[in-house]
């Protein structure tokens, strides 16, 4: 075993626990305490591992709970936009790649290769996997916030349209869960926490 790359990877190992203390606006399954990034990328990739068979199309599920996993890593340094932020986009890419080059970096080179490859191919968004990926990253809040009676979309007066907007993406990952989102969204606003 070489020293110096186990020290590498102890390095990241140590800094991405700061992953932890990188709190979200989208609370917890019926409840009023935030999650963290670290907790919501543990719940996605859980939830990889348990609907992948509803993907639109076979994906590799190691490759997309990668993805899940190392997808928020740059918010250690880029921090965590709101989805839903009127004054900051959501598109925050060139920020978040100097965050991935500085964090992967801490890892012996072909691994942060392959970080940094599996984050951007997760950003861009094309491959079966990535679409699924980003399915569950979108469906685990639409979760949250259906339980907590509207959560964030009540406490930011975010309306049906916008949610809409950016929940729509779950479809091109899995059109099965697409369709059982939408009736979510549909029942929130019958509920009326859900704003049209």
């Amino acid at each position: 075993m070489e020293t110096n790359k186990l020290l590498q990877q102890v390095e990241f190992i140590k800094e991405i626990d700061k992953l932890k203390y990188i709190q979200r606006r989208t609370k917890l399954l019926n409840s009023d305490r935030c999650e963290n990034d670290a907790e919501h990328s543990w719940h996605l990739a859980m939830m990889t591992i348990v609907l992948a068979e509803h993907a639109n199309h076979p994906i590799d599920v190691l490759k997309v709970v990668k993805m899940v996993l190392i997808h928020d890593i740059v918010e250690i340094d880029a921090g965590d936009t709101f989805i839903y932020d009127t004054a900051k986009n959501h598109d925050n890419t060139e920020e978040e790649l100097l965050a991935a080059r500085r964090i992967f970096g801490l890892l012996p080179a072909s691994q942060a290769k392959e970080f940094i490859d599996i984050w951007l191919e997760f950003e861009a968004g094309v491959t079966e996997e990535a679409k699924f990926a980003r399915s569950m990253d979108r469906f685990e809040p639409l979760l949250q916030n259906t339980s907590n009676n509207g959560g964030t979309w009540a406490e930011f007066n975010v309306s049906y349209d916008k949610v809409y907007d950016k929940k729509k993406v779950i479809e091109r990952g899995s059109v099965s869960i697409w369709k059982f989102a939408d009736d979510l969204l549909n029942e929130s606003v019958h509920k009326g926490i859900l704003k049209k």
